[in-house]
Formats: C-alpha cells, structure tokens, sequence
C-alpha cells in the first residue's frame, strides 16, 4: 500500500493533571480545511490517583492512541500546543461541548469537541462463531535480526484427512500490522476469515518493528521485507500441514511474491495491486493520476520524480524507485492471479497488469484481470482517491474474494 503522508496530521501530546471528571471520556470533533475534513477523536481518562491523561485518534488518517502536551487548564477553558509542528489549540469547556480554535503554520479554523466517538460501519469484519481456528505463532528472520509476529488461520473439518493450501499475506508499503488496518479497515482480517470458510489456511503477521514484531526496519528495503516474508514461508513449509504454499501480496506486497517466486520459494502468487514497471514509472503515473483527478493538470516526469525521491534520501524510497520487477516477474513459472482495479490511483491499472501480463511466462493456470470500477483496496469507489477508502462501508469487495477462492481451489 502507499506510504502514508499524514499531511496536516495533529501529532498531539497531551498529558493532562488535574483535569475535572466531567471532562472525562471521549470527546469528537471534526477539523474543515477547505474541502478536506478530518475527524478528531479525544479520550480522556481519569485515573485512581487524580491523574488525568488522554489520547488522540485521527480516524480520516488512520491514527490512533497519539499523545498530546497540555499549556493550560482551568475549570472552563483549555490550552493545547505541539511547537514542534507549529500546532496549537485553545477552547472553552461549556454545555457539554469545547469551543475552541485550531492553528498551524498560519492557518486557523475552528473547532469543537462534542461527547462522544466516530463509528465507522465496517460490515464484513468478522464476528463470532468462527468455523475455524486461530494460532498466534512467530518466525524469525536471522538476517535482520528480526521476529515476525502473526496469526494462523485454519479450517475445521474442511476435506477432512487432507491437506489444505495456505496463503502468506504480505502487506504493502508503510509499517502496518498483521490485518494491514486502515482507516478501521482490517483487509487481512477479512480475507483470512473468508478463506478459511473455503477451505484455505493463511499466515498474516505484524511487520517488523510494528505491533508485536522486533527487529529494525529504519533503513530496510522492500528486498529486506521480502526476506522476512521468505522467513514466514519457511516456517509454513517445516510446518508439513499443507499441501500448496503461495503468497498474497497486496501493492508492495505483490513485489516481494514476484520476488520468492522468481526464487521458486512458493507454489503460487497472488498479486493485488502489484506493479509491472520499474518503481520511478510506477510512482509517477501515481502522482500524475491523482493529480489529473485533483483537477490540476499532470505534468511530472519520470526524470523530476526521481530528482525530488532522492532529495528525501530515505532508504526504502532510494531502493524501490530503482526496482524493476521485470526480472522476478519473468522468472516466476508457479501459477499468478494477478489483479487490480480500473480506479486504483496508486497502482495504474492500465499501466501495471499490462506489463504484468506481457511479462509473465506461459501458464494456462495464470489469471489476470482488472475489475470495473474498483480502486486500490478492492472497493467499489467514485474516484479511486484514497479519501475515499474511510468512507465506503465495503473492506474488500464480494466479488473478489470470491475469485481468489476459486482461484486457489482450482490449483
């Protein structure tokens, strides 16, 4: 998935002493940019000892538990700064409600905290009973060093006596945890429990550094994710309880599955969203796009990526704008479901599975196909702007779930 740029992110440090019990609980408001709105989300606790704290939740940028620094507090008003960030508030607490005024780099707007919390309507997460079980397991890359912590998902009584194929499930760019939650969407959490209602066991895990998983990844590449991934395949090999072993990677996560296969590490790959170019054409085609449906015109060329990339000297960047998928792609005989959506504004359609599909060797079990109106999380979308992913109800849509299925099943 995309690197997450949390512009105008409210990184809060709030510790608060003192404050009064009414204010206790939780606490929503919603900031107005222009056209951009950002819900904001306090939760305010008191503790036995008199000692206030509070974390902040911004749901639209998918973060949550951020702490917050306190400059004033009296009984009816309240002082929030964050200097770092050129980021302040202040308001006055009354009627059950904080009215107040948000700043930062010269921008003011207001805003107002209600009681109360953002529900996001996430339908096809998982409720119990489950037809299935669930293992916390761990696997460790000795290279890194790091250990990987995630969860086994495993069919009850499906074809009983036999083997089952599994899935290792390899998230995109950016730290994210095992069900590769956005926006309170849990994709991985989804697609476990749905495969293993038919029948197929999955690996998804924390990556590194991230949730309950060790390790560094401060200057790790999508090579050093890959062999993580390679860690995760091992363990599931040694394991001796399946019968077909594959990866499912989403965006980047696609390029480390290209990778183990050209390795001949897996028995097949499932490529959502994976590029076919080399990273520096990839990436531009998502800034021109996304641009172009900002409704200003595209004009950024391969060439001024590349020159503002590596202006930012971040390791991951530097390494993925130089990756050219080609060679693993072509390299890798096992079977590929290779798929993406017609919307997708991260990974261009058009662009990537045609190259995938020119790439790719000949195998009558290869599937490739773009899905109408869909963008990178596989919803059914407007826009395909990632704005948009918070507010459709839908995680993944029906539809391909159902095909990855069939799809496994048919191997």
């Amino acid at each position: 998935m995309m690197k997450r740029i949390f512009s105008l992110l409210i990184l809060l440090f709030f510790i608060v002493n003192g404050f009064s019990q009414t204010i206790s609980g939780s606490w929503k408001g919603t900031l107005a940019f222009g056209q951009q709105k950002l819900a904001i989300v306090l939760h305010i606790q008191t503790d036995q000892n008199g000692k206030t704290t509070c974390l902040m939740d911004s749901p639209d940028q998918s973060a949550k538990g951020i702490p917050v620094v306190l400059d004033t507090l009296s009984k009816d008003s309240i002082s929030l700064s964050v200097p770092q960030i050129g980021m302040t508030y202040s308001g006055r607490i009354h009627q059950q409600q904080i009215d107040g005024t948000f700043s930062q780099n010269g921008l003011t707007v207001p805003l107002v905290f209600k009681p109360g919390v953002i529900v996001r309507n996430r339908p096809q997460n998982p409720t119990p009973p489950y037809p299935y079980k669930t293992q916390d397991v761990s696997f460790t890359n000795r290279k890194a060093p790091a250990v990987l912590s995630g969860t086994l998902t495993y069919p009850i009584g499906y074809r009983k006596g036999k083997k089952v194929p599994v899935v290792l499930m390899v998230s995109g760019s950016g730290l994210e945890n095992r069900n590769e939650e956005i926006f309170d969407h849990q994709p991985f959490l989804v697609l476990a429990d749905y495969l293993a209602r038919n029948g197929i066991a999955s690996l998804r895990y924390d990556d590194r550094s991230y949730g309950k998983s060790t390790g560094d990844a401060r200057s790790a590449t999508t090579k050093d994710f890959a062999e993580d991934a390679q860690a995760g395949i091992e363990m599931l090999r040694k394991m001796g309880r399946f019968n077909k072993v594959g990866v499912l990677g989403h965006s980047e996560g696609a390029s480390i599955a290209f990778m183990l296969g050209a390795r001949k590490r897996i028995d097949f790959v499932i490529s959502l969203a994976g590029i076919g170019v080399k990273g520096d054409t990839a990436l531009t085609a998502q800034v021109n796009r996304i641009t172009e449906l900002e409704g200003v015109p595209a004009h950024e060329t391969v060439v001024q990526y590349r020159a503002n990339a590596e202006k930012q000297n971040i390791p991951w960047l530097n390494y993925f704008i130089n990756y050219d998928p080609s060679s693993d792609i072509r390299n890798t005989y096992c079977p590929v479901m290779a798929i993406d959506g017609s919307k997708d504004t991260q990974v261009i359609a058009s662009l990537n599975l045609t190259a995938i599909r020119g790439l790719l060797p000949t195998n009558k079990k290869n599937l490739i196909k773009e899905y109408p109106g869909m963008n990178h999380m596989f919803q059914r979308c407007k826009t395909g702007l990632s704005n948009e992913y918070a507010n459709i109800d839908e995680t993944i849509d029906p539809l391909v779930l159902k095909d990855i299925v069939t799809w496994v099943r048919s191997l």
